[in-house]
């Protein structure tokens, strides 16, 4: 254990549970420490968990033991935290998005550079054998050259599901700025970065009801565009139509579907980490399920800051998380100012994940920063 690295957490919502499954009882990392804002949480939490110590924020930020800051709060949180870890030294992965804004995101990035510490980002979705077994056919040439793409996420709203729904509502929510960075993420590890966007959006409904939890029945405002659409302008040509709603009750769209000369991929939720690939070859008449040939199998919440920990990973690294960002936060100014908007940030398109078991991925050890 004394090589691990050494993990801090700080934010104890919902999805931090499935992070601390990933991350307990892995060679390669260690989580030492947690903290709340509700600190009966971050006792709870650590009480469960052998070894692992209750702090305060601050104190989480400042301690010797942490190397790596996981940042699960809230998007309006992000850039404070991850700036605040940065200041003491610390590596800071984060969920997505990296920050409510692409000034906070520069500052985070700006900041890390200066530090000589890495940044990384949520999702890791990408990362599994869904993605990455499309992308793989794609760069294999089974579709041939790739034309455009369309990437469609409908649900009703999370306030049917989550018993405190009212972030996705406000100011940095909204379905784009939710479940827009799995699409635009998995799309720019099958097309490469975007050029440019042209954005509409929408918000016919005022309010919410939450569904669930000590709060159900209540009515929450709605501040934010809850559908957008737009199209993408790749680098290297492509265009993608992307639809992203919490106003709708079902499709039958494929969440992502890439269109090449000779052929059209299928692609899976890219919100999670496996799924069936499928190829329409030009010319057949059926879809082929293609089998497994990339990616981490068994994926999990926390795989990517396990790959971020290892030399020659971080595929989930800040950069990509910008462009992501911009991406959104282009098409939603697209809408508003009616006008197609160029981008200032691009990205590397990261490396692939060769096909990867189970073991392979959670055996793994991984050095200190330096």
């Amino acid at each position: 254990m004394g090589d691990a690295h050494r993990i801090g957490v700080v934010g104890l919502g919902v999805i931090s549970g499935a992070y601390l499954d990933t991350l307990t009882g892995r060679p390669a990392v260690r989580v030492t420490a947690v903290a709340d804002l509700d600190a009966s949480r971050s006792a709870a939490v650590a009480a469960e968990r052998p070894g692992v110590r209750a702090l305060t924020v601050e104190e989480l930020l400042s301690s010797p033991d942490v190397d790596t800051v996981l940042n699960l709060t809230t998007p309006a949180a992000h850039a404070a935290i991850a700036l605040g870890a940065i200041g003491h030294g610390k590596n800071v992965y984060g969920e997505k998005p990296l920050a409510a804004t692409p000034a906070d995101a520069h500052a985070v990035l700006d900041a890390a550079a200066k530090a000589g510490v890495g940044v990384g980002c949520a999702p890791d979705t990408v990362l599994g054998t869904g993605v990455q077994t499309a992308r793989a056919a794609v760069e294999a040439g089974s579709i041939g050259r790739p034309l455009f793409a369309s990437a469609v996420m409908v649900t009703p709203g999370h306030e049917r599901w989550h018993p405190q729904p009212d972030f996705y509502y406000t100011a940095g929510g909204g379905p784009l700025l939710d479940m827009g960075p799995y699409y635009l993420t998995s799309l720019i590890h099958l097309l490469g970065p975007v050029r440019a966007v042209i954005g509409a959006a929408g918000r016919l409904r005022p309010e919410r009801v939450i569904g669930s939890g000590p709060r159900a029945g209540e009515r929450i405002p709605v501040e934010v565009d809850s559908h957008v659409s737009g199209v993408l302008e790749h680098v290297n040509g492509a265009l993608t139509t992307i639809t992203t709603s919490f106003d709708g009750v079902a499709t039958t769209a494929a969440p992502i579907e890439v269109h090449g000369e000779t052929g059209t991929l299928s692609v899976p939720d890219p919100n999670r980490f496996d799924g069936e690939v499928r190829l329409h070859p030009l010319g057949d008449t059926r879809w082929h399920a293609l089998p497994t040939s990339a990616g981490y199998e068994d994926g999990a919440r926390g795989v990517g800051l396990l790959d971020f920990v290892t030399p020659g990973g971080r595929r989930a690294n800040g950069e990509l998380a910008l462009h992501v960002l911009e991406t959104m936060t282009a098409l939603l100014r697209s809408s508003a100012e009616g006008r197609r908007i160029e981008l200032t940030t691009s990205a590397e398109v990261p490396p692939p994940v060769p096909l990867t078991p189970a073991q392979g991925w959670r055996g793994r050890t991984a050095p200190s920063p330096a």
